[in-house]
């Protein structure tokens, strides 16, 4: 059978794109479907546009420490306004930018909503497209939680355009868009209150790091609530909102941000045309090679049961469109992934943590908690720190974990060391960079603890040398 393309891809987020691009470049005939906005959940309503307005908040916090350092005047004001209209801007910059890219690669898009008749015919628009290969990478949507009156709150999506921060809002979420949008509108000067269902934060992250988050964050003043489960949601006069918990208490303010997860983008693909089968949670379930239960459609990216994260889409649409178009494919290392939560502390954080490791066998602890040189002098309660899980028996670092300034820059290093296989006495013998909050990665010389094993009395008495 002739088809009008070699691969067609479905969703233009940073996945879906590079997948195209990297395949129009190896001689394939590729088309593209994009029914929202080039770029996608990232560029769009995601990663971009937040880590924009973290750094937004954190000139607040700058200009209150410059007084520390003998610097005076009067406290800046927000134009919110003005802000929105310059992210607004670098978003339209970066969509253009990205169907710039398909385009000069020779890429066909589409602007619009793509569904399956058959295995191999999608209906594009008002088109209909045959390709030999498929792949799906269509992302994720925020989740809504099945609560009465949900809808008078928001979602990530709707945060990116508001025509005002909130001054009081309750995110319900602990997960890193709660956390990061928590310390978001906080340091724009809105009261936060931040609920969510365990003790702390952050659930699947190192234990010590979501303790010393929950401590940061109730310095930065946000109203935490552990174990809490929102039950109801009601309108209040002068567009408050009263949210009903499960106990029988409430939390008022003027908005509420439901952070609860995010579920893949499959409804209305017309999946079961084609034959692609899906998971119990809806996503799309893939072998290693990113195949589905049809051997020549795929799926990358968050539409998958894989990690969900952008660069890790990123490297699986390169790698998969090198594997189809005759390229030996580029080598990327999928453990450990080093990835950041941009919470005030920010966080950084590579493989893993010390409950799943001392699972495995014996893992020595180091840790070292200190206050950044800059808040000596700002007088900002803010304290950093630092973790290694380190293979008893082999030394191997097999986790690294951190919360404080710079954080995410650091780790991504850390996470070249550690995927090139690099040791306790590899960090021991590097020399540090000094005065910097970074050489303490190299100075933790004693052992904390040691977990997984039963002789800690001893093991807290031996440093390492």
């Amino acid at each position: 059978m002739t088809y009008d393309f070699d691969l067609l891809v479905i969703g233009g987020g940073s996945g879906g794109v590079r997948c195209a691009r990297i395949a129009a470049t190896l001689g394939a005939r590729v088309a593209i479907a994009e029914e929202r906005h080039w770029g996608g959940t990232c560029v769009n309503v995601g990663c971009v546009p937040k880590k924009l307005m973290v750094q937004a908040g954190e000139y607040a916090a700058h200009a209150e420490d410059a007084h520390g350092f003998g610097w005076h005047g009067a406290h800046p004001t927000h134009d919110w306004g003005a802000f929105m209209a310059a992210k607004d801007a670098e978003i339209r910059r970066l969509n253009r930018l990205y169907l710039t890219l398909l385009e000069g690669a020779g890429v066909a898009p589409f602007f619009a909503r793509a569904r399956f008749l058959d295995p191999h015919t999608v209906q594009v628009g008002e088109n209909r497209v045959t390709a030999e290969r498929i792949v799906i990478a269509t992302g994720g949507t925020p989740a809504w939680p099945e609560i009465d009156n949900a809808r008078l709150g928001i979602v990530s999506d709707d945060a990116f355009h508001l025509e005002e921060p909130p001054r009081r809002v309750t995110i319900v979420g602990g997960g890193y868009i709660g956390v990061e949008f928590a310390c978001i509108f906080r340091n724009l000067g809105a009261e936060v209150n931040l609920l969510y269902r365990q003790a702390l934060p952050l659930r699947g992250f190192d234990q010590d790091l979501r303790e010393c988050l929950a401590d940061a964050l109730a310095s930065e003043g946000i109203r935490l609530h552990p174990r809490a489960l929102p039950h109801r949601l009601e309108a209040l006069p002068d567009s408050e909102r009263r949210l009903h918990l499960s106990d029988g208490s409430h939390v008022d303010s003027q908005r509420v941000f439901f952070a609860i997860g995010r579920v893949p983008n499959t409804q209305a693909l017309g999946l079961e045309r084609a034959g692609v089968a899906v998971t119990e949670t809806g996503r799309i379930a893939v072998t290693a090679e990113h195949v589905t239960t049809q051997a020549h459609i795929y799926a990358i990216g968050d539409v998958s049961n894989r990690t969900n994260l952008t660069p890790v889409a990123i490297a699986e649409g390169h790698r998969l469109a090198e594997r189809l178009f005759g390229r030996e494919p580029r080598d990327w290392s999928f453990d450990p992934i080093p990835t950041a939560v941009f919470s005030t502390p920010p966080i950084g954080t590579c493989g893993r943590t010390e409950e799943d490791a001392a699972r495995h066998g014996p893992v020595d602890i180091y840790i070292a908690r200190f206050t950044p040189m800059r808040h000596v002098l700002s007088g900002r309660h803010r304290r950093s720190m630092m973790k290694l899980v380190v293979d008893s028996s082999t030394e191997r670092v097999l986790g690294a974990h951190m919360i404080g300034d710079d954080a995410p820059e650091m780790m991504q290093a850390i996470g070249v060391a550690m995927n090139a296989g690099a040791t306790k006495r590899d960090f021991d013998r590097t020399i540090g960079i000094h005065p910097t909050s970074a050489e303490e990665w190299v100075t933790m010389r004693v052992r904390t603890r040691t977990a997984g094993e039963a002789r800690l009395e001893t093991a807290l008495q031996t440093p390492k040398i």
